[in-house]
């Protein structure tokens, strides 16, 4: 009865393609400069809706600071060998969506007030 299991086992770790997220050169890019684009997005985000939800508008305004402190995440994975690939990449993510961001920005307004 455990012969006629383990030929299935074999089987489907054979099927699932575990290999591409271990060996493939770029997975660690692609997933770290997209995780840095949803996290320079998304964290600021989520957290002054928390702070909105939990805190008064003027106390969630000074209390908004703190979200930089949201930044040693990605500083504790560059020091950490195994992860600091991913976290370079995650770095690059950030600062690209930041840049676009701002320059949308700028051309905006530059447009809006020159009109």
């Amino acid at each position: 009865m455990e012969t006629e299991h383990a030929p299935e086992a074999e089987t489907e770790a054979q099927e699932r393609p575990g290999w591409w997220h271990h060996s493939h050169p770029t997975f660690a890019g692609i997933t770290g400069f997209f995780a840095g684009m949803l996290y320079v997005t998304a964290v600021p985000g989520a957290f002054v809706g928390v702070l909105r939800l939990l805190f008064t508008y003027e106390t969630a305004e000074k209390l908004f600071p703190f979200v930089l402190l949201a930044l040693a995440l990605p500083i504790a994975m560059l020091v950490k060998r195994k992860t600091r690939r991913f976290a370079q990449f995650m770095f690059v993510g950030m600062v690209v969506t930041a840049l676009v961001v701002l320059g949308v920005a700028s051309l905006v307004l530059y447009f809006m007030v020159d009109a």
